[in-house]
């Protein structure tokens, strides 16, 4: 079997799925932007069709757009889908866009089975709630976690039952202010340097 190039790619999914939009990143990398109702759909016919048979999905994750200097803007949280077929060596790149406020996109587990794991840490981290999925719970932090930590208004907690996150001086850059939080020491001056 030959593997299909991305145009050609999109080009068959979309004539079975006219929502669907063939982008690029910033990079320049192609991806088809899936909206979240059709993703179930969507990856049943990616899988199944047997000119494409995307039998493996490689890695599913997720990034904030939030302060994301993107036209136009956007808050709302981008789940990634890097997809594989074995048998026509093609890979293909799937993105849907959570809204932030509503923040669910419909679960790929009956489709790929290893999503049962990867939407467990996009949800843990950045708080997309895969509607269907088996068993979604955390899988990176402990089970009675405050929020998601890769969003980016997330703020740090100051401890974690009575244990502190940092050491006295220590600091996240760019997080906003924790209640709790002592003022950050100035920073040393460089050993060696003279004035």
């Amino acid at each position: 079997m030959t593997a299909l190039g991305f145009d050609a790619l999109a080009e068959r999914v979309r004539a079975a799925f006219p929502a669907v939009q063939a982008q690029k990143s910033d990079n320049g990398q192609p991806f088809l932007l899936v909206p979240a109702e059709e993703l179930p759909a969507v990856a049943k016919f990616l899988c199944q069709d047997p000119a494409l048979r995307f039998d493996a999905l490689m890695d599913l994750t997720g990034y904030d757009l939030l302060k994301y200097p993107a036209t136009p803007p956007s808050t709302a949280i981008a789940v990634v889908y890097l997809l594989f077929s074995y048998g026509h060596r093609h890979k293909l790149c799937l993105k849907v866009l959570a809204p932030r406020e509503q923040c669910e996109v419909p679960t790929a587990t009956a489709v790929w089975p290893a999503a049962i794991y990867f939407e467990r840490e996009v949800w843990d981290l950045l708080g997309v709630r895969f509607v269907g999925h088996p068993s979604l719970r955390r899988i990176m932090t402990p089970d009675d976690w405050t929020g998601h930590p890769l969003r980016k208004d997330y703020a740090y907690p100051a401890d974690y039952h009575g244990i502190a996150h940092l050491r006295d001086g220590q600091h996240f850059e760019s997080a906003p202010p924790r209640q709790g939080d002592a003022p950050a020491a100035p920073a040393a001056p460089a050993k060696g340097h003279h004035a």
